[in-house]
């Protein structure tokens, strides 16, 4: 299984406004300390925005924060949401054109296996990402001083 980049993108952006808990951080913020362009980091931002995970305000002390807890926060949910549309193999797609379909069983082999892997993320949420070490070894990576969290 392999995520898009646009989720691995959305699961970092979720990570550090956690690590930033109610303080608002920045786009640009969140670009400079992953080496993440911005102009991709704001497609990820308003999509997290528009699926309620984050909540953004404009203007000069504007940024985004979370918009629900860490804890509301399932990775499988996230990852679902944004993983919707992926094609695993040609005949997940609409534009199927493998001549052993009708009696292949790989497609659903491989729809077990996903479903696999998302019943294995239900059971964390963005908490379990940040957790006590964790979140200070990430903040220390980061550059993230326990004053600005």
């Amino acid at each position: 299984m392999n995520i898009t980049r646009f989720t691995d993108y959305s699961l970092r952006v979720l990570i550090f406004a956690a690590l930033h808990h109610d303080k608002l951080v920045t786009i640009g913020q969140i670009a400079d300390q992953y080496g993440i362009s911005k102009n991709h980091l704001m497609k990820v931002v308003h999509t997290l925005s528009a699926q309620g995970y984050l909540a953004s305000s404009r203007g000069k002390n504007g940024g985004i924060r979370l918009q629900r807890t860490a804890e509301q926060i399932n990775l499988g949910k996230v990852v679902r949401l944004n993983e919707q549309n992926s094609v695993l193999v040609e005949c997940f797609g609409d534009n199927n054109q493998c001549v052993i379909t009708p009696s292949c069983q790989l497609k659903k082999t491989l729809a077990d296996a996903m479903e696999c892997f998302f019943i294995h993320l239900d059971q964390f949420t963005l908490a379990d990402l940040i957790g006590n070490s964790q979140g200070n070894e990430l903040k220390q990576l980061l550059n993230i001083e326990s004053s600005d969290a």
